[in-house]
């Protein structure tokens, strides 16, 4: 990745524009990838991403306390002003862990109620209690002059599975949903694959310029520019082709068994996992097909008459 030895060296055009900054101790990377919105990493595949706003920082997604702290030393080498809010986007631990971090910062920590009914059952080693917890379908949080939309939309992967934009600066941030130049994760955990779908159509209707998805295998330095619409559009067609592919063997009669071997799709050959993972694809979304769709929930949890979610 280029970068710099310094975020110090940069000045004010770097902060503004489309540089590529080295955290102060070498531990992260950060690009500015829009007005006050950046992308940041450790290199080990996840991505976060914080806004500078005229009253504050926020935060989406916090990881780990290793990755959590190395981004705030990275935000405090750019900004004076406070984290605000860390938002967290589900309840998985790989996900929802290192908020102690940014609470300990003074941060309010943020997730919706599903997430944190989770978390309190099934407590991480590294994950903490949320400040403020959420429910229903839409909460809108103002730092000063930007506004963040958290949008939960339904039974797809996790609970409580939130998608943020922030509209002043044309910005959205993705948690597990849109996995750039990547296959569907290992034997596809806790998603429910036709709602994901759904979700994957419905992002498409959300207005953003750039995106972060955490996880992303897109080339390094690329990956620290984003994701746009067309990796959600991508996503979405692998879910349709490899469903396509599995029933394209089955009409042929092909044995059920011998299906996930026998599937391929060379078009998505250069992508991450396509070798060990695709087999395990198969199988899962075989098994939608043949049992049913898991997991589900009736309604989820989430109050559909509630336009702007509560917290507690």
């Amino acid at each position: 990745m280029r970068s710099l030895p310094t975020i110090r060296a940069m000045g004010a055009a770097a902060v503004l524009g489309w540089t590529t900054l080295a955290a102060a101790d070498g531990t992260g990377n950060t690009r500015a990838i829009g007005d006050g919105v950046y992308s940041f990493t450790l290199g080990e595949g996840n991505h976060s991403m914080f806004v500078i706003a005229d009253e504050g920082v926020a935060v989406f997604e916090t990881f780990s306390s290793r990755h959590a702290q190395a981004m705030l030393d990275t935000i405090r080498e750019l900004t004076d002003k406070p984290v605000r809010y860390a938002f967290h986007s589900h309840n998985h631990w790989d996900h929802a862990s290192g908020g102690q971090v940014f609470r300990d910062a003074g941060a309010t920590t943020v997730m919706h109620a599903l997430a944190a009914e989770w978390l309190a059952a099934n407590p991480g080693r590294d994950s903490a209690p949320a400040d403020l917890v959420w429910s229903g379908r839409r909460k809108t949080i103002d730092i000063g002059n930007i506004t963040v939309e958290l949008l939960y939309m339904g039974m797809n992967h996790g609970r409580g599975m939130t998608v943020f934009t922030v509209p002043e600066r044309g910005a959205a941030y993705f948690a597990d949903l849109v996995n750039p130049n990547r296959v569907m994760f290992s034997v596809v955990p806790d998603f429910n694959i036709g709602e994901w779908e759904r979700t994957l159509t419905e992002l498409l209707d959300l207005e953003f310029d750039v995106a972060v998805c955490s996880h992303n295998e897109l080339p390094a330095d690329e990956a620290l520019d984003g994701c746009a619409r067309a990796h959600v559009v991508q996503e979405r067609q692998f879910i349709i082709d490899l469903r396509a592919a599995i029933l394209a063997e089955l009409e042929k009669g092909t044995p059920f068994m011998a299906v996930p071997a026998a599937v391929r799709l060379p078009q998505y050959a250069s992508w991450a996992g396509y070798d060990q993972w695709l087999e395990m694809n198969t199988l899962r979304l075989m098994t939608d097909l043949w049992m049913g769709p898991f997991p589900w929930y009736p309604d989820d949890g989430a109050d559909k008459s509630r336009t702007d979610g509560g917290d507690r």
